[in-house]
Parts: structure tokens; C-alpha cells; sequence
């Protein structure tokens, strides 16, 4: 099935796939700080750590306008089919 990406649809997967990056990236140094030789007890002590450094992503209301009117489109072709 050959579906064609327009501007908006690549732009929100690229959202969603530096969101997963970000996630990783925050596992894998905990994972090394572990290796490391921290105390388990401060397992959620890093974990917080890290969840407060991220920087979270801020998305521009011209950007959800196309994440918006690129859903709103999916679903007229999804309805329009049946």
C-alpha cells in the first residue's frame, strides 16, 4: 500500500521519534551510572535527576496547526472510504 507523507505527517513523526530518542538517551545514562558503581537506593534518586535536566519540547502553534489539520485529513480519506 503506497501512502504518500506530506510536510505535516513527516514533521510529527519526527516529533514523536527525538521524543523516544530523548527517553533512550535518559535510560542509557542511568544504565551507565549503574555500571559505575552507584547505590541502588539512589536508582530513583537518578532517575529524577535525569527527568528534571530534559528539556521539554515546546511545539509552536503552527506546528500542531499541521499536526491538526493533517489528522483532521487522515480521517475525511478514512470516512470518505467507507
Amino acid at each position: 500500500m503506497a501512502t504518500s507523507l506530506d510536510k505535516a505527517t513527516l514533521e510529527a513523526a519526527l516529533v514523536g521519534y527525538q521524543h523516544q530518542v530523548e527517553e533512550i538517551q535518559a535510560k542509557i545514562v542511568a544504565i551507565r551510572r549503574m555500571l559505575t558503581g552507584t547505590p541502588a537506593a539512589a536508582g530513583p534518586k537518578v532517575k529524577r535527576a535525569a527527568a528534571s535536566r530534559k528539556q521539554k519540547h515546546k511545539m509552536s502553534a503552527e506546528g500542531r496547526a499541521r499536526i491538526a489539520a493533517a489528522q483532521r485529513a487522515r480521517w475525511a480519506k478514512v470516512k470518505k472510504s467507507q
